[in-house]
């Protein structure tokens, strides 16, 4: 007897996911059982993490976020997917190391010169290792002691960034965090430190199996290539990861209503009949907004011009209707006050409307702050 494959709708995909994520029905969680939902949050700006991790919830605002990251050390600040700064759940840290060291290593983008060697990087990933271990280290200290254990040319100025030259040993600082070696400390100041984890690596094979999962879990259905676009890895990879793991019987695939396929952990093929309802505002590269596929439908219409920068999702934080984005938003600090800006793509309803209010007011919760909603154009690029 033939198995018929299971029937995914997008409208029913989206409605899952925001389920999952508390973008449907917020979270009763800690806020690392809430990082995990995502299954890791953005944090190049922190505020705007603080905002991915508690307009989740009803209850938790930055300072939650900050007590679990400095405190609790229930969260941890590291480079994580694309090589960019998330936070990530300490106790899925064993996960994500893992997982990340295992993927595969291009060719280095810096010009012979500038780029290190096989060997030379092995030395400079042990000597930040020793040098982070039981410290928290600013980066001119880190340089001082990587040098002290490498040699001058591991400090050379020659790595281009910001319109200035970083030490040669920088180009590796990612590749450090994916092992397990590095991570964010806090900010002495005005500067940042970083420190060495207390964590194993799972095995790469397993760990890598483990993070499909999650991400099918919050993300399913999706195809490898939207995988590697988010992990940002070789299409070629992912689709040879994703064959082993249905051919092992990890991964299943399901048909959209446009025929297309794409996969979920197997068995897990039930998707919500009715679609999600509400106004959501989600903050500048919410995870959401950067993994949810296809990009088309999470962004119909004008909201494709107008919310994703030169087809780069998360550079604006994004007014969610129904379960698609239906606008942009930008909000601005001074003392306790916080001017939010919210541009709706068209008309709302006095319902929808006052679901804005709410969600702005809770913005202002979030960021402990007094709240003040203009509709109306918004002018300017959004941090939030």
């Amino acid at each position: 007897m033939t198995r018929r494959t299971p029937t995914a709708a997008w409208s029913g995909a989206n409605t899952r996911r925001m389920e999952r994520q508390g973008l449907a029905v917020p979270l009763a969680a800690a806020p690392a059982g809430i990082v995990e939902s995502m299954p890791a949050a953005h944090a190049q700006v922190l505020s705007a993490a603080e905002l991915s991790v508690g307009l989740r919830s009803r209850e938790l605002t930055r300072a939650d976020v900050r007590k679990a990251l400095w405190t609790d050390r229930t969260l941890v600040k590291t480079f994580g997917p694309r090589g960019t700064v998330h936070l990530v759940s300490a106790a899925e840290l064993d996960l994500w190391t893992g997982a990340l060291s295992a993927l595969p290593v291009g060719r280095s983008a810096h010009p012979e010169g500038v780029r290190m060697t096989p060997e030379q990087t092995e030395e400079v990933l042990a000597a930040i290792g020793e040098a982070l271990t039981g410290a928290e280290l600013t980066v001119d200290e880190l340089t001082d002691a990587v040098v002290a254990r490498a040699g001058a040319w591991a400090g050379e100025p020659v790595v281009p960034a910001f319109q200035t030259l970083w030490p040669r040993w920088r180009q590796v600082t990612h590749l450090a965090s994916h092992r397990g070696l590095l991570c964010f400390g806090q900010d002495r100041g005005r500067k940042v430190t970083y420190t060495r984890p207390d964590v194993t690596p799972l095995d790469g094979p397993a760990a890598l199996t483990a993070l499909v999962r999650r991400y099918l879990y919050a993300y399913g259905p999706a195809t490898a290539q939207h995988f590697a676009r988010w992990l940002a890895v070789s299409p070629r990879w992912a689709a040879g990861l994703f064959a082993h793991l249905a051919a092992d019987g990890t991964i299943e695939e399901v048909t959209d209503e446009d025929g297309g396929t794409a996969w979920v952990t197997a068995g897990d093929t039930a998707f919500p009949a009715r679609p999600v309802h509400g106004v959501r505002l989600l903050p500048y590269f919410d995870a959401f907004v950067i993994a949810s596929q296809p990009r088309e439908k999470l962004f119909p219409g004008a909201a494709y011009t107008r919310a994703l920068a030169g087809g780069q999702a998360g550079n604006f934080p994004v007014l969610l209707i129904d379960g698609t984005v239906a606008g942009v938003w930008h909000q601005r600090r001074s003392g306790r006050r916080i001017a939010v800006t919210v541009e709706p793509l068209a008309p709302m309803t006095a319902g929808q409307l006052q679901e804005l209010e709410q969600q702005v007011a809770r913005v202002g919760e979030v960021l402990e702050g007094k709240p003040e909603l203009t509709v109306g154009k918004v002018t300017v690029g959004g941090h939030a």
